[in-house]
């Protein structure tokens, strides 16, 4: 890993720039109106996290309603909400450990151990949102789930792959910090 270019203070500030540009995903798939949309002409269909809305036709007005009122919208937005808000708590913890001089590696393991965690209550909901959206509303013409879900899988990853890297860093504590001494191939005639 530091083998490659990505030293400490590289990773200083690469890794809570990437945390907050999961946020930043995490954010638009939370906000976004795009999880599920027609894909033809007339759009009828377009659906956030949070309600479903639906018009009869092209120059129809659109008929919302909650997602909220099923359990199952409910558990979705739940687990996914949990998976984002501990996202932010891991941005807000690599601020702080990556802010210190004297870096504590441990701490950094813990953040990547609560990555794992945010990863699971997300991918949970985006499974729960697709598989009970399409058995529980009725659909008319060709749905398609779209970019605002993508930005929401795209968050789920980036915690797998981060978390990966936060759990592996304390492995080269010595190189990062520069304790270990230089081998050199170099023999004398």
């Amino acid at each position: 890993m530091v083998k490659y270019g990505l030293d400490y203070t590289r990773c200083r500030c690469i890794l809570p720039l990437l945390l907050g540009i999961g946020v930043i995903f995490g954010i638009i798939a939370l906000a976004g109106r795009g999880w599920l949309e027609s894909q033809t002409l007339p759009y009828v269909q377009q659906a956030s996290l949070w309600q479903s809305c639906r018009r009869p036709d092209q120059g129809g007005e659109w008929n919302c309603v909650s997602l909220m009122s099923y359990a199952w919208g409910r558990a979705a937005a739940a687990t996914y909400l949990v998976g984002f808000l501990l996202l932010v708590i891991c941005f807000a913890l690599a601020i702080i450990a990556f802010a210190i001089d004297t870096l504590r590696f441990n701490f950094i393991r813990g953040i990547g151990g609560l990555l794992f965690v945010a990863a699971v209550f997300s991918i949970m909901g985006l499974v729960i949102y697709p598989v009970k959206f399409s058995s529980e509303i009725e659909m008319t013409g060709i749905n398609m789930f779209s970019w605002a879900y993508g930005f929401g899988w795209t968050t789920a990853i980036m915690e797998i792959c981060l978390g990966f890297f936060f759990c592996c860093l304390p492995n080269y504590e010595d190189q990062i910090l520069g304790n270990v001494k230089p081998t050199y191939f170099y023999s004398s005639p």
